[in-house]
């Protein structure tokens, strides 16, 4: 009798041992987490208008580029639930040293350059001055004077280029940019690649047309791409956020979101992570931060708002979260083991925590995101 009392004790002091170590941090504490990491990204780029060179390339790119508009989501969601003044200044400085303009001009088609309309946007909505957005409409506007929906034939532009939609249609009170963003945003599920980039079976896509089968990753599964994916949960939970309940295809998007993380939580690791090639742990298997924390942000929006099961996923949320947290924060904010640039589970190998990416600005601004929505977890 004793033994099993004393069993049951040692049982007891372990699930209660193992619950403590899966507690979620503090709100206070995310946000000093986040607070590091985007203390190191300002300190190394004090002037948001300095231009990007990638020593591996050898080769400058413009500082309103995708990889550092997303960092700036990531800012703006940081600072919605941190006012820090320094954090708005250093975005509208960023915008207002581009002249409020897209890379290639307002005659762009390609989401990565209207990314950046995103932040513009959100900006606009706290001072409206019309400069901010000016350009960024009016690039959508003359993207809808055709009949072209065929723009987003890889997944990440959705993320890109469809949040951009929906807050236009909200700020002009105009159903045809929610329209259009269906179109588009259709055109990519059912027709991209022959079949559409989307498989309704696994509720995962395939990052463009050359991953849909024949195609087939080392273990003979389909080819998921981890920050593909994270991509388009971002670009839902960006949408359901903002759009009217009443658009007539706001249920699909729920849906699809739905969908897409009930397909993710069983993929998720022991150790918190997701593999960049979400069935394939053959596949370059290491640790990886940016598709976990879009994936974060999704599971933890989902709980926010009552859109995905609390029991369900705040696990998840919580040993994702304290992962990334843990393994990838170096003591002076710098991010470790984040894959660099690319579009499929090979690009930007290896995967490690002292090696820095081509690009280390969207890989913060995906970690933002994520903290953003758990700093609000209950």
């Amino acid at each position: 009798m004793r033994s099993l009392i004393a069993t049951t004790f040692l049982l007891s002091l372990f699930v209660l041992s193992s619950c403590y170590a899966q507690k979620l941090p503090a709100k206070k504490e995310v946000i000093k987490t986040m607070a590091l990491a985007n203390s190191y990204f300002i300190q190394k780029w004090p002037d948001p208008n300095k231009p990007i060179y990638v020593p591996s390339r050898n080769r400058t790119w413009p500082s309103h580029i995708w990889t550092r508009a997303v960092y700036y989501e990531g800012l703006m969601a940081l600072y919605s639930v941190d006012k820090q003044k320094s954090y708005y200044d250093y975005a509208v400085d960023w915008g207002a040293k581009h002249n409020w303009g897209l890379r290639d001009g307002i005659k762009t088609r390609n989401g990565d350059n209207q990314c950046c309309g995103q932040t513009y946007i959100d900006l606009y909505l706290i001072d409206k001055q019309e400069e901010r957005i000016k350009d960024i409409k009016a690039s959508i506007d003359l993207m809808m004077t055709s009949d072209k929906i065929d723009d987003w034939h890889w997944i990440d532009a959705i993320q890109m280029a469809m949040p951009v939609f929906t807050r236009l249609g909200v700020i002009y009170n105009d159903t045809s940019y929610f329209n259009r963003m269906y179109q588009m945003y259709a055109f990519s599920k059912y027709k991209h690649g022959g079949n559409g980039l989307f498989n309704p079976k696994e509720g995962l896509w395939w990052r463009d047309k050359d991953f849909v089968p024949p195609y087939k990753e080392p273990n003979g599964g389909n080819c998921y791409w981890s920050r593909g994916n994270g991509w388009v949960v971002a670009a839902l939970v960006r949408v359901l956020e903002m759009l009217p309940k009443t658009d007539s295809h706001y249920q699909e998007y729920l849906n699809d979101y739905q969908t897409m993380c009930k397909a993710l939580l069983p993929l998720q690791r022991k150790d918190g992570f997701w593999n960049v090639s979400l069935t394939d742990s053959t596949n370059f298997g290491g640790k990886e931060l940016t598709g976990t924390s879009l994936f974060v942000y999704g599971f933890a929006f989902g709980i926010n708002n009552g859109l995905l099961d609390k029991k369900l996923y705040k696990p998840a949320v919580i040993k994702a979260w304290n992962a990334m947290a843990k393994d990838c924060v170096h003591p002076n904010g710098f991010l470790g083991f984040v894959q660099g640039t690319g579009k499929e589970p090979k690009e930007s190998q290896p995967v490690l925590y002292d090696r820095e990416p081509d690009f280390e600005d969207f890989g913060l601004g995906c970690f933002l995101l994520a903290g953003s929505e758990v700093s609000k977890v209950k």
